[in-house]
This record gives C-alpha cells, structure tokens and sequence, in this order.
C-alpha cells in the first residue's frame, strides 16, 4: 500500500512516497540517484519511501497534503523510479480508509487497566482486531474506523501496529480525530446510530 504527499511550499517540489512505517529511526536509511531517493530499513533492506524531486518536471500537481494519483500519474512516477536504477513500483490504493464499523467482539486488555481489544467489521465483512483506549468502547456499537493507510486531518498515518503487546489494524475515531464540525467536547469514540451502513465509507 503506498500512500503519497505533495507541499511545495513546506518541503519544495518533491513528491513524497511511503508504504509503511519504520518504528525505529535508527534503523532508517536513504540512497539517492539523480532527483530519485530509495528510503529503507537498513536492517532489512525493505524499501519503505520514496522522495522524487523536481516532480513538477513529470506530473502537474494542484495539492497539500495527500495526493491520490491516477494510473497514469502512478505509470510515470513508476517510469521515474525504475529508470534511476530502482526495481520497486508503485500501486494506488482507492479502497475507501475511513469506514463505518460494527464492534462485534470487546474484551479487557490482560495487561492494561484501560484498554479493550475490539473485533470489528468493515468494509467487505473483513473484521479488524483494534485495540482501543475510549472509556465508551463496547460490544454492538456502530463506529468510525480508520483502516490501516489512512490519513487523519491532524496528518498521522495509520499504520498496523502493537499496543501493550496485543496486534491493531486500526484505529475507531473520535469525532475530535475526525476533526467533525460541532464534535462533542466529550472524550471517548464517536458512535454511529443504526441508520449507518456497517462497510460504507465514512465521510465528514
């Protein structure tokens, strides 16, 4: 899955590409060739970004932030990439990230006084193991979830990850996450009524 971001003004012409998250920043490292930059695990060697420069020589992009790429835009950064020496191509992934969810399973966490691992239906029946730390987390709830590649308004990315030991693909939003307009200053989730549909796209 490979997500891509483009800010002249905060980072210069460059388009900015990643697949994945490197936990530790020790372990990451980069290798350059003409305007193309490979950024890797330097453990594993798995290849974990990309920084094209000068892409405005290649592609006309009007955005700041997340740029969703056609397949011909995605060809050509594909062009760029492999003609600089490099063997990775690209894939857009248009499946919607921010979907209503139904929480079908809620359990304590064994090694956290506040936490509670969720087994949660999205999109195409697929249930997701979420561990979530709202207070008014439980069973039967329709809810907001961010699936792993999905960019929050606040610019962190969701990644699958551990918390307390215990596997999440996901996180289930507030509506401050979301950043909703008149969200409820309370804490916790934001929870959906029964007229959401359980796998639709969720969207402000």
């Amino acid at each position: 899955m490979w997500l891509s971001f483009y800010n002249r003004e905060a980072v210069g012409d460059t388009l900015m590409l990643t697949k994945g998250d490197i936990a530790v920043r020790q372990e990451q490292a980069c290798e350059s060739k003409g305007n193309v930059t490979r950024i890797f695990n330097n453990r594993t060697n798995e290849t974990m970004g990309y920084n094209l420069f000068s892409i405005s020589d290649t592609l006309v992009l009007d955005a700041n932030g997340q740029v969703l790429l056609s397949d011909e835009e995605a060809a050509k950064v594909n062009t760029l990439i492999q003609a600089a020496g490099f063997s990775d191509a690209i894939v857009v992934d248009r499946s919607p990230k921010f979907v209503v969810g139904y929480v079908k399973e809620c359990v304590p966490h064994e090694d956290s006084d506040h936490l509670s691992v969720t087994q949660t239906e999205v999109d195409n029946g697929e249930v997701l193991q979420i561990v979530c730390g709202a207070a008014n987390i439980k069973k039967g709830q329709r809810v907001v979830v961010a699936k792993p590649g999905a960019v929050m308004p606040s610019g962190l990315i969701i990644w699958p990850g551990e918390l307390r030991g215990v596997a999440s693909q996901g996180m289930i939003c507030s509506a401050k996450e979301l950043q909703l307009e008149n969200a409820s200053p309370k804490k916790g989730i934001l929870v959906l009524d029964d007229s959401y549909a359980i796998g639709a796209a969720f969207s402000k």
